[in-house]
């Protein structure tokens, strides 16, 4: 079987007595994007970083790639995501922070970088720090940072936050792309027109856990 994508299997998720996540389970599969929706607090954000692993399920397990995250691997090489506001360092270019990143990791340079910024519709050469950004501009930075290494796995929660029209068509075209490059990905969105016109598959979240 085909152990690409995303593979969430019974998992639970408590803060205190809030039961955030209950036995959630759910499959992203490689070349399509899924869509998953909800009220705020319904687990969304929560349930984005237990695939991550920046949170641990209490019960269940995740599987990225057929690796199991937490056990097998603390944070999924394979994975490029963007959840709630992208931190960037403020009085660095939007390039330079793009390097830093990219450098920890070594595997994109310089000509990757610029193509990437430019694919999101960023000037890479433009002198401009990323205090002075609008946060138009620091959400098209942050969807670099997510696509730049050519993830095989996408974690999106509310990517177009701060773009205008003209930014979310170019975005939603972008994923597309992406989509026809063979990607898993995971889209949360409150616009219910970019769930519509991007998902494949759409799981609400008071389904998830019923």
């Amino acid at each position: 079987m085909d152990n690409r994508g995303i593979v969430v299997e019974h998992v639970y998720k408590a803060f205190g007595k809030e039961q955030v996540l209950r036995d959630v389970n759910m499959r992203i599969e490689p070349g399509h994007i899924y869509g998953i929706v909800g009220n705020n607090g319904s687990g969304k954000t929560v349930l984005m970083k237990c695939i991550c692993g920046f949170l641990h399920p209490d019960k269940g397990a995740v599987y990225v790639d057929g690796m199991q995250i937490g056990k097998e691997r603390d944070f999924p090489e394979s994975l490029g995501v963007i959840i709630e506001t992208p931190g960037f360092i403020p009085n660095l270019t939007g390039y330079r922070n793009l390097k830093i990143l990219a450098d920890m990791r070594g595997k994109i340079g310089k000509k990757e970088i610029f193509n990437t910024m430019e694919k999101v519709g960023l000037d890479p050469h433009m002198r401009k720090t990323v205090s002075k950004y609008s946060l138009g501009m620091r959400q098209r930075l942050g969807i670099a940072q997510a696509i730049m290494e050519e993830p095989s796995v996408l974690i999106l929660d509310e990517p177009f936050n701060g773009l205008d029209k003209a930014g979310v068509e170019h975005m939603r075209k972008l994923l597309k792309e992406l989509k026809g490059r063979d990607k898993a990905m995971l889209l949360a969105s409150h616009n219910a027109q970019d769930i519509k016109e991007l998902c494949d598959e759409v799981h609400d979240m008071e389904d998830v856990w019923s």
